[in-house]
C-alpha cells in the first residue's frame, strides 16, 4: 500500500505504509505514520486495487505444487549483518518462510519464540528457516539480538512476498478494515515450488506446527 506526505515548502513526496480502509471515500491522515514532513495521506481505492490486481482470476492463497515467483529484492538480516538480495537467492535448500506482522508485539513475539525453540531441530531435518515481516532491517537487527534469533529475518515493507504468494488478506484493527499479509507459513523448494502451506499460524505452538507440516516431505 502506498501513501504520500505533503511538505508545504517543498511539495516533496515520500512513501509510507498505512492501513487501507475499505470504508473511506476520500484520503485521510495515515494511521501511525512516522514521516517527519507531515501527515500521510493515501487513496484507499488505489491501494486496494494495487494489492488485489483487479482482473486476476486467483481468489485463494497459493497451494502446494505451485511455484512462487521470487525475483524481487529484499533486505535480509543474518549473523548480525544486513544484505540486499533477491529473495530467490535465500533458498539454498528446502526452506520454511514464516510470515508475521511486527517485531515487539505479543503474538509475533510468541511466534518467533516458538521458532527459536525449534530452529535447530528444523535445520537438522534439512530445512532452512526465514521469518518475514514489514519491519525495517534495522529493527530486525535489534530484534534478532534481543530474541537470540539465529535464522534469517527478512524485511519486506512492500509485501512483495505476500503478493507473490497471493497471501494478501483483509484484516481489521480498531474497527477499521485494511489489507495486509496473511500470518502464514510456506515450505519452499529451492526453485520456489511450494511443498506445503500452513495458512494460519498457531503463534504459541508454531515450532511444533512446522515440525508436523514438514513431516514426510
Amino acid at each position: 500500500m502506498e501513501g504520500f506526505c505533503r511538505d508545504v515548502k517543498t511539495s516533496d513526496k515520500c512513501k509510507w505504509l498505512v492501513p487501507t480502509s475499505f470504508e473511506d471515500k476520500a484520503p485521510r491522515p495515515g494511521v501511525g505514520a512516522k514521516c517527519g514532513r507531515g501527515p500521510v495521506f493515501y487513496s484507499p481505492q488505489a491501494a486496494i486495487e494495487k494489492a488485489y490486481e483487479p482482473g486476476s482470476a486467483r481468489v485463494a492463497m497459493i497451494t502446494a505444487g505451485e511455484k512462487i515467483p521470487l525475483d524481487f529484492n529484499v533486505r535480509a538480516v543474518s549473523g548480525g549483518a544486513v544484505r540486499e538480495v533477491k529473495f530467490r537467492d535465500l533458498l539454498t535448500q528446502r526452506t520454511i518462510v514464516s510470515v508475521y506482522m511486527r517485531n515487539h508485539t505479543g503474538s509475533c513475539d510468541r511466534q518467533n519464540d516458538s521458532l527459536v525453540a525449534e530452529a535447530d531441530a528444523l535445520r537438522r531435518a534439512g530445512f532452512g528457516l526465514i521469518a518475514l515481516s514489514r519491519d525495517t532491517a534495522g529493527s530486525h537487527l535489534k530484534y534478532a539480538a534481543r530474541k537470540n534469533i539465529s535464522y534469517t529475518l527478512v524485511s519486506d515493507p512492500e509485501d512483495a512476498f505476500a503478493r507473490a504468494a497471493d497471501a494478501l488478506v483483509e484484516k481489521s484493527m480498531y474497527g477499521r478494515k485494511f489489507i495486509g499479509p496473511a500470518r502464514a507459513a510456506f515450505v519452499l523448494a529451492p526453485d520456489g515450488t511450494v511443498l506445503a502451506v500452513a495458512p494460519k499460524v498457531d503463534t504459541a505452538n508454531h515450532g511444533a506446527q512446522l515440525r508436523e507440516l514438514v513431516r514426510g516431505l
